[in-house]
């Protein structure tokens, strides 16, 4: 596609946060600094950034679509989500070479505290929020980890129903 540059996925998106906020003021649009919309995901169409990374084809159709007012979320990561994740790792039942494996791949996201792992962009139209929800290489493995913890956590509880309970009597 003739004018697309492939974006080359940055470990830190703080400069691209400045590179939009300015694109939308100068094409007119409004920015809400607001929420991630990612809760709203029934009526939530998401922009292919995998295959069109480009924010400027995603702010066009905002504006195509009549939108004068972008929502605007860029998340900071914080060694805290590391913290967390490694208490939560803890507490599954898993073999000590697993277990030492997901912390050091944790520990090592450490490096990333302070810098701006994902920018969302959503606007309204017509009933439905469309987004653009750009995440670093990095975050993207951080979430899978933590998908994967979360899996073994829920995994590793006990398979009584409602345990505690009924009376075993």
């Amino acid at each position: 596609m003739k004018g697309l540059i492939r974006v080359r996925m940055k470990a830190n998106l703080d400069a691209l946060k400045t590179e939009i906020e300015r694109y939308l003021e100068e094409s007119g649009i409004a920015i809400f600094y607001g929420c991630s919309r990612e809760l709203e995901r029934g009526s939530a169409v998401y922009w292919d950034c995998e295959n069109v990374p480009g924010y400027r084809q995603f702010v066009g159709a905002a504006k195509a679509a009549g939108s004068k007012l972008v929502v605007f979320r860029q998340k900071e990561f914080s060694a805290d989500q590391v913290d967390d994740a490694i208490e939560q790792l803890e507490a599954c039942d898993l073999p000590r070479e697993e277990y030492r494996e997901l912390e050091r791949r944790l520990n090592e996201m450490r490096a990333y505290s302070g810098f701006v792992c994902s920018i969302e962009l959503s606007f309204d139209h017509q009933g439905r929020i469309y987004v653009f929800d750009l995440r670093t290489e990095w975050y993207k493995n951080l979430v899978e980890i933590l998908d994967e913890i979360q899996v073994m956590d829920a995994s590793s509880g006990d398979d009584t129903p409602m345990s505690g309970y009924f009376s075993k009597n």
